[in-house]
């Protein structure tokens, strides 16, 4: 006689995997007749979701991909309505709490913040990091979600982020994406760094349509990454770190359970990472709705799939070990059927509910300008989406307006809406916190020291380690020797490796540590040691990091401050400074650029007050240049989004930043002996930019505009020029045509004279300046 519990729980997990089988079988008729836009499932992946969903507890973190809706059903995180109402994309928190609508179906969050952007208690619930689409971009920030776990037990912190650092992170990736860079730097970071990692491999041999033959070497990842397996004696104990490497195959209930409870506690209980790799799995409607796998897949393979599929296997094995009857099966399978189709009508009419009320006003505006065609048509569509009946509605008032009706009435009814689209679809890119930090001065004695610049920044690192506890720095060359401009001399020694430490050669993962410790409540300072360097980082930062508030939301945040050192040095690749690139790739970050290392300080000071994630680029010629210590360190601080006038002048303003400013400055000092007196802005930061519009008031004075950049033409500098002429309208007020001064469009050679016919000097800025003031 079985126990009733036990059986219970069979029964339940049975009941789960079709429902979840039912949602995906559904959910791709759903796009394939226009209800929704586009359908990628978790279809033939149920069996090892529930058999981890087993072994997931509270504080536990997931990082996976968009296959996992089963496990996110099983430990109460998504509801097949929520299911349902991704699909549709419907912008509500309340019925799509992942990302109100904002990501495409499959793409999984829980909700790390309250309704006012605190933390909640992340101990007391299971989490699930914002997914991302790019495959295996899942990886970098499952490194630092496992760290964080290692981080609070060695610093014995027991607070709502961690209970002694007892929590394990879970990852998920497809064998065919574990093909990517990513994967494979974040597998021997976890080895190296002994954290509490699960990396689960869903394997189904096929990355869409190509085999695993053309992906994996040996078509078997486990077997290709048996050389990380740890060495243990006789008792368990470990004699040579690495992984612990379980393999299962994906239709065997009982073998799955038991390699779960398995990694799990190996993981949480001794810290070791596990490579749990689950083969034979299958994908029964292929890849996603874009396609079928009947193209790709032989005969012989689909009626494999057919009699290996999961939850086949499952029914096969309940009834083998006389578990439930045929006709209890039949039961469960016929009420999750029905509990899908009613979830999904649920959400469907949910979705189309406020629509219609819009669809309706726009319906009455459209019949009140005179247009009763296009009224009755929108009235008429039951599935009107919010651009359409704003659409319609916009294209009526503009023919009204030419027409010289009175529009104002309608006007603003576009404006409310486009409003409410601003809300639904762009708030939540910043809190917002970075930008009310008050601004508090440096302050200095009457016999402050001369000082090279990095005292400047170390002391200031110590006092900022001093305050924040949770305050972590990691790079190349961080720990053992303070950073390679001694910027964080002594740091290792005063406050321990746990904080200041050392990794390996491994930008992407170093911006993926960040992100996770950041995702769990610390501080963490990643440092990449030159920004021609920060490319290699670049994806994750892009895609992870500057989107995980907007993504969520508002549901989480990761306020990761990227610390890195860039503009001019000597060589191609220590002198670069791709500006535009970043700009281009980081909004949802803020971008610092100060021009000495005591407005870095301020700036590192500004951030670790707000809960923003943010780049800092520190000038890698001015470290050992002589700046005042002040005395209020850690307490003095940089607005963002604040330019600084660093010289005033009535010819011209020269609009710069970085190492810029000290050759603009002498500059102006030569054009001086030719009376010319130009005004040089230092940009501070340029996301934000100028927000009090000091630079329009300075052109107002001016009336000529010069913007000198090291990066190549048509990057920073045309951001910069955008947003002060265009933005800030600066244009009305110029006398002659706005220039720009960058650096040639290759990258910076080598030596001195390479510097000099690569990048602005002196004497060409001298020389655009009075070119400019001869127009």
């Amino acid at each position: 006689m079985h126990n009733p519990d036990f059986i219970h729980s069979i029964q339940e997990d049975y009941r789960l995997a079709v429902l979840s089988r039912e949602c995906s079988l559904l959910g791709r008729k759903e796009v394939l007749t226009g209800k929704a836009k586009f359908g990628i499932f978790g279809d033939g992946k149920e069996l090892a979701q529930l058999a981890w969903a087993k072994v997931f507890r509270d504080g536990d973190f997931r990082s996976g991909y968009y296959r996992d809706q089963t496990f996110m059903m099983a430990i109460g995180a998504l509801t097949p309505e929520q299911f349902f109402a991704s699909l549709y994309a419907d912008t509500s928190i309340e019925r799509e709490p992942s990302s109100a609508g904002r990501q495409m179906n499959g793409h999984f969050a829980t909700r790390s913040l309250d309704n006012q952007g605190a933390w909640k208690s992340l101990v007391d619930q299971k989490n699930s990091s914002a997914d991302i689409s790019p495959t295996g971009g899942q990886m970098p920030r499952l490194l630092g979600l496992a760290q964080a776990s290692k981080v609070y037990k060695a610093l014995g912190m027991d607070n709502g982020f961690s209970r002694q650092g007892q929590e394990v992170a879970w990852g998920t990736i497809g064998n065919a994406s574990s093909s990517e860079g990513h994967f494979w730097e974040a597998m021997n970071a976890a080895g190296v760094m002994q954290v509490p990692l699960v990396m689960c491999v869903w394997d189904d041999d096929y990355g869409i349509s190509v085999h695993a033959r053309y992906q994996t070497l040996k078509q078997n990842i486990s077997k290709a990454l048996a050389g990380f397996q740890r060495s243990v004696n006789e008792k368990g104990e470990t004699l040579e770190p690495g992984f612990e490497i379980i393999v299962a195959n994906g239709w065997d209930y009982a073998a799955l359970v038991s390699a779960f409870e398995k990694a799990e506690r190996i993981a949480r209980t001794e810290h070791v990472p596990v490579l749990l790799h689950i083969q034979e799995m299958t994908q029964p409607q292929g890849h996603s709705t874009s396609g079928s796998h009947e193209r790709y897949k032989s005969p012989e393979r689909l009626a494999w799939e057919q009699e290996f599929d999961c939850i086949a296997q499952f029914r096969q094995f309940i009834r083998a070990h006389d578990l439930l009857s045929e006709k209890a099966l039949d039961e469960v399978e016929a009420e999750a059927k029905e509990a899908a189709k009613q979830a999904m009508q649920n959400a469907f009419a949910a979705y189309l509910q406020p629509l219609h009320v819009i669809r309706d006003q726009a319906a009455d505006w459209l019949e009140l300008l005179g247009e009763n065609g296009p009224a009755q048509r929108l009235r008429a569509d039951k599935t009107a989406m919010w651009r359409d009946s704003l659409s319609a509605v916009r294209q009526a008032t503009t023919q009204a307006r030419a027409m010289g009706k009175d529009v104002q009435a309608v006007q603003a009814w576009i404006s409310a809406q486009q409003e409410r689209g601003a809300e639904a679809y762009s708030a939540q890119l910043h809190s917002g916190t970075a930008l009310a930090v008050p601004v508090v001065p440096p302050t200095y004695d009457d016999a402050a020291p001369m000082v090279d610049a990095r005292v400047v920044l170390r002391d200031n690192f110590h006092a900022l380690f001093t305050q924040y506890p949770e305050t972590l720095i990691f790079g190349e060359d961080v720990g053992t020797i303070g950073d390679v401009n001694q910027g964080l001399e002594g740091m290792q020694e005063a406050f321990g490796e746990t904080r200041v430490f050392d990794t390996g050669i491994r930008e992407a993962t170093i911006a993926g540590q960040g992100i996770g410790l950041a995702m769990r409540g610390l501080r963490p300072i990643a440092e990449i040691q030159y920004l021609d360097y920060l490319l290699y980082a670049l994806e994750i930062l892009s895609d992870d990091c500057a989107t995980v508030r907007w993504r969520s939301a508002g549901g989480q945040k990761a306020p990761l401050i990227v610390r890195t050192r860039g503009h001019r040095l000597e060589g191609i690749w220590h002198s670069g400074s791709p500006m535009g690139l970043i700009l281009g790739a980081l909004r949802g970050m803020y971008v610092c650029v100060p021009r000495n290392m005591t407005q870095a300080a301020g700036m590192y000071n500004t951030l670790l007050q707000a809960d923003e994630p943010a780049l800092v680029i520190e000038c890698l010629n001015g470290y050992r240049l002589k700046e005042k210590l002040p005395t209020n360190l850690a307490d003095f601080t940089v607005p963002l989004g604040h330019v600084e006038i660093l010289r005033k002048g009535s010819d011209l303003t020269l609009v710069t930043y970085g190492s810029m400013c000290r050759l603009a400055q002498e500059a102006a000092e030569r054009l001086t002996a030719l009376d010319v007196d130009i005004e040089i802005i230092d940009a501070q930061t340029l996301l934000p930019f100028d927000r009090a519009k000091d630079c329009l008031a300075s052109v107002q004075r001016t009336n000529r505009l010069l913007v000198v950049d090291e990066d190549v033409d048509g990057g920073a500098s045309a951001y910069i020029l955008q947003k002060i002429v265009e933005e800030q309208n600066a244009f009305q007020f110029l006398d002659a045509a706005p220039a720009t001064l960058t650096a040639k469009a290759h990258r910076p050679a080598y030596g001195s004279d390479g510097d000099y016919f690569s990048k602005p000097s002196v004497e060409d800025i001298v020389d655009t300046v009075l070119e400019v003031v001869a127009r």
